[in-house]
């Protein structure tokens, strides 16, 4: 018969709605097994995606295989690389990245192409992501696109317009200094 404490806590917590965490005892358990408590069966996407920095990018165009799990952790901190399905970028990128003060691309990878790792989808909360457990290879990303302050992918006429209007503002910028120079001297 469970004690007088034990019930009023199942008391006073069946009508909150809450769903209840699992509970794990140790320490090292309770990293891992909690917060991804398990593996769901659905298909693993066709592309899965990865926001990076562009410092971690040009490192891995060096080494050939890229090793962040998510912002600031690595693949052998976390034990995997975290992703995303497309529909989850903007999210992920809204509470994780905004505030970066980098560069950053959206990385595309086949999981197919996958040499070393494997993709295994698991629940995280009411959702579910894509989990690369092991480092991506070079050749697994198909594209990596440049995203803007909001989050989203620049496109090529985006990123012309952004270097023309830069462009636009020196030569005025130089245009006004040397008709000062100009005017001053004469």
């Amino acid at each position: 018969m469970p004690s007088r404490r034990r019930r009023r806590r199942r008391a006073s917590s069946a009508g909150r709605g809450r769903s209840r965490r699992p509970r794990c005892r140790s320490r090292r358990r309770r990293a891992r097994s909690c917060r991804y408590p398990r593996t769901v069966t659905s298909p693993v996407p066709e592309r899965i995606f990865h926001i990076a920095t562009a410092a971690d990018w040009r490192r891995t165009l060096g080494t050939g295989t890229y090793t962040t799990s998510t912002a600031g952790r690595t693949l052998a901190e976390e034990g995997f690389i975290h992703a995303s399905r497309r529909d989850q970028v903007q999210g992920v990128f809204d509470r994780y990245y905004r505030s970066a003060g980098e560069h950053l691309l959206l990385l595309t990878i086949d999981p197919t192409r996958l040499t070393d790792a494997e993709v295994r989808v698991e629940a995280v909360g009411d959702d579910t992501y894509p989990h690369v457990y092991g480092p991506i290879n070079r050749s697994a990303v198909v594209d990596a696109s440049p995203l803007d302050r909001r989050g989203r992918p620049e496109t090529v006429t985006s990123l012309w317009v952004k270097g023309m209007a830069l462009r636009m503002g020196i030569a005025v910028a130089v245009m006004l200094l040397v008709a000062v120079v100009v005017t001053v001297v004469l």
